[in-house]
């Protein structure tokens, strides 16, 4: 029998018992903030901590008294949606100074709080260390002055410090993302996709500033996502001459029958002189040079503004729980640290040297090292900086490497937002290849029938904003068909295949690994990109187009408990799509904040059902006004959605009254995301990098083909935790429920008991995933491919 993992710990060793831990926002604001807060007020609450709001920041803190108030569970309901930070952030000129720590000091001891959770950029962390360092020597000082005794000093020895960081510009060193930076995203992307539809009915040029004094990364993530024609950055400004260039390019697309033009520049953006380049200075270059009607945008505070995304709420409570966490597990030694997560995994690093990192990138970009300033944003910045290069700016015919292989590319399956953004990157990286690209309309159907054509750079354009499928996609499984594929990949002679789908084109690529055996068309290099709304492929621990479904799903359940706001109690049933996958119904219930979750792979019976429907009648009587109940559609064949809301109506009378929706197929529609846009176009890019070094190392030259027949010439690529994995299909059927159409092991499975937890359930929560201090130095999470979606 297997010894138990001694590093198995579960939530309820860990008690908060006599802690006091106090929250607080500062530096600029960002959305999600509020879903930190309220995931440390709850978590610490539910270990039996003392836990405080303070209001204001470091002003509140200075100043002490109804700025630094207990909270309670209900003081931090209905806020996980709402954006900004409702606590109160400012910029505190007192807290710089030795005297308003001391006034700080003073305030915190009072209240017997010696844990901070602090949610900020690297100025307001920097603070928050420096205040910890000091503690000592001002707790003596206080105890000089007369203002607390001498036994106060033992009882409250030590300050622990830990970090969020909050900022909309992801300027942090230590973290794939800061909070509030895919928020940000999604107002800008919203904004550029409005833009471009009066923009081409007019054949006007825009010019976009954007956030980002010192940091490029919402103008260039953003130029990605909406396909920008230029976009310019602090970290690596332009060559001389660029001004020519740039006119160049914006002319060339206007002859190639693209009928406006977008420009993206950063506030900070400068050229190799540290000169500044505004948006006035570009619409100038532009109407002199090229004559074109050309407006310009000033994106602003909007950056700032507006309810959370789903992805920033449920980064944010997991950062807030993991923060209470690394509280309850501090000592006297812990250095003060900051909470991020790297993929899926939750990380604690040093908060000096993240802080460092970040200071040394200024430093690099202020002595005009921009090639190294890249390097210290990371290697995601990096790969963002040359995927744009490679997806905007085409080469000259005769600058192109001549390959002579021909790749296909055909979308399987549902459709799911993020596909075309896939596609795009896929023919224009496979053209910089200098490969001929080929699209499949409808699947394996049109495959088939042979519904396929060349596809060229052009053809793609502005394809990364449009959900569904343009290509087309059916649910047609080769296998009936595989003589008239095999006949079809002959008469074109395709010599690669790009499969991007969901469960169906797993199963494909399966079917045609096994028709290796009858048919040598299919002994070539195949990739598999995963691309579904219900994430259920296993092999990746994300899908193209999970992110936009889980968007629309936490909209409206915002709208559907706001139609309650100010009537009676009132329970809302919400049935989402998945299939037998709960992970839309999970993740969803976690960034909405449900009370319940009902899927597939946990197993309930009427028990539980009625278990929480008492646990949500007693939350009523005494606090909240309106509850979310989630159910996937497949959860259970006999507790459909129309009996749990029956039960739910029945047992609730007197205390809420309920409704039901199905959310049905508005959770397929609509744009893509910025995360899915961006997820879609770099695992595609590095896709069709795969497939190139495939075919050069499978070329036979002698018989002048491509001849692959190796299991690691038919991979899906997925997303590992901290990795992006190309992974053989064969060796994945290990790892499916082919009858449920899921993986037998989910990650998101781990997010449950948290979802749990801040609903105000008992439960247990492992906590031997939770992140280890690590360094900076040792383990740069922006450089791992995880964080490769943003």
């Amino acid at each position: 029998m297997a010894q138990p993992d001694t590093k198995k710990i579960f939530f309820e060793n860990l008690s908060g018992a006599g802690k006091a831990i106090a929250v607080l926002t500062s530096g600029g604001d960002a959305q999600g903030m509020n879903a930190a807060v309220r995931a440390v007020v709850r978590m610490g609450t539910y270990v039996g901590a003392k836990v405080y709001f303070i209001r204001e920041g470091y002003q509140g803190m200075v100043d002490g008294g109804e700025n630094i108030i207990e909270a309670t569970w209900e003081s931090v309901s209905s806020m996980l949606q709402v954006g900004g930070t409702v606590i109160g952030s400012a910029r505190c000129k007192d807290f710089r100074t030795h005297e308003g720590r001391l006034k700080a000091a003073l305030n915190l001891v009072k209240l017997g709080i010696t844990n901070l959770c602090v949610i900020g950029g690297d100025g307001s962390l920097t603070g928050a260390n420096l205040f910890r360092e000091e503690w000592s020597g001002l707790l003596a000082e206080l105890v000089e002055q007369g203002s607390i005794e001498r036994q106060s000093v033992e009882t409250y020895s030590a300050l622990h410090i830990v970090g969020m960081v909050g900022s909309i510009d992801n300027d942090f060193c230590g973290t794939d993302m800061t909070i509030g930076t895919d928020s940000a995203l999604h107002r800008i992307i919203e904004v550029v996709d409005a833009i471009m539809t009066t923009a081409q009915s007019h054949q006007r040029t825009f010019v976009l500033e954007v956030m980002g004094r010192h940091c490029g990364y919402l103008a260039l993530v953003s130029a990605l996502a909406c396909g920008a024609d230029w976009v310019l950055i602090p970290e690596m400004p332009p060559e001389d001459g660029w001004e020519e260039k740039m006119c160049q390019k914006l002319s060339a697309n206007r002859a190639g029958m693209k009928r406006l033009n977008i420009i993206i520049v950063a506030e900070g953006a400068i050229d190799r002189n540290n000169k500044a380049i505004t948006t006035d200075c570009i619409k100038d270059l532009v109407v002199k040079c090229l004559g074109f009607d050309t407006r310009v945008t000033i994106l602003g505070h909007v950056q700032r503004g507006g309810t959370p995304s789903a992805f920033d709420r449920i980064l944010a409570s997991r950062m807030g729980v993991e923060a209470v966490l690394a509280l309850l597990e501090t000592t006297a030694n812990t250095p003060a640290c900051v909470v991020s997560l790297s993929g899926n995994q939750s990380v604690r690093l040093p908060l000096m040297e993240c802080v460092q990192m970040t200071q040394e990138v200024q430093k690099a970009m202020d002595e005009k090292k921009f090639e190294e300033a890249v390097k210290l944003r990371g290697r995601s910045f990096e790969n963002n900086l040359k995927t744009y290069k490679l997806l905007a700016h085409r080469k000259p015919e005769s600058e192109l490497p001549i390959s002579n292989f021909n790749v296909a590319v055909l979308n399987v399956g549902a459709p799911a937002a993020g596909m075309n953004a896939a596609v795009r990157s896929a023919v224009r990286v496979g053209i910089s290849e200098g490969h001929k690209m080929f699209a499949v309309s409808d699947g394996f159907e049109g495959f088939y029938k042979g519904q396929i054509k060349e596809i060229k750079w052009a053809d793609v354009g502005g394809w990364t904003g449009q959900g569904g499928s343009l290509l087309g996609t059916k649910r047609t499984l080769p296998a009936k068909h595989v003589g008239k594929i095999a006949e079809q990949m002959r008469t074109h002679n395709i010599n690669a295949l790009l499969v991007i789908g969901g469960f169906e084109a797993l199963e494909s690529l399966l079917q045609l690994y096994e028709a290796r055996a009858t048919y040598e068309e299919f002994c070539i290099p195949m990739c598999m990109l995963p691309a579904t709304i219900s994430n259920n492929v296993p092999g990746t621990d994300l899908s193209i187009g999970a992110d936009t479904a889980l968007n629309a799903i936490v909209e409206t359940c915002d709208r559907i408990k706001q139609s309650a706001s100010g009537t009676k109690r009132r329970v809302f049933i919400i049935e989402t799509m998945g299939g037998y996958c709960g992970y839309l119904a999970t993740v969803a219930g976690l960034a909405a904040g449900a009370d319940a979750a009902y899927i597939y792979e946990e197993p309930f019976d009427i028990r539980d059902l009625q278990a929480n429907v008492e646990h949500l009648t007693e939350k009523m009587k005494t606090s909240i006004q309106r509850g979310l109940v989630l159910r996937n559609e497949n959860s259970n064949e006999n507790y459909t959605t129309d009996f749990i809301y029956q039960l739910y109506s029945e047992e609730g009378k007197g205390v809420f009254d309920c409704r039901k929706n199905v959310l049905g197929h508005m959770q397929q529609g609509g744009a893509p995301s910025p995360f899915d846009r961006n997820f879609g176009t770099k695992i595609s890019a590095k896709a069709m990098q795969w497939v190139t070094k495939k075919l050069v190392e499978t070329f036979r030259q002698d018989e002048g083909r491509v001849f692959a027949n190796t299991e690691d010439s038919c991979c899906l690529l997925g997303m590992r935790r901290r990795a992006l994995v190309f992974q053989p299909v064969v060796q994945l059927k290990g790892e499916t429920d082919f009858v449920h159409r899921i993986p037998k092991e989910q990650w998101w499975l781990k997010l449950r008991p948290l979802m749990k937890i801040l609903a105000k359930y008992k439960t247990s929560y492992d906590v031997s995933d939770s992140g280890q201090l690590e360094h900076v130095v040792h383990h740069l999470p922006k450089d791992s491919d995880a964080s490769v979606a943003m």
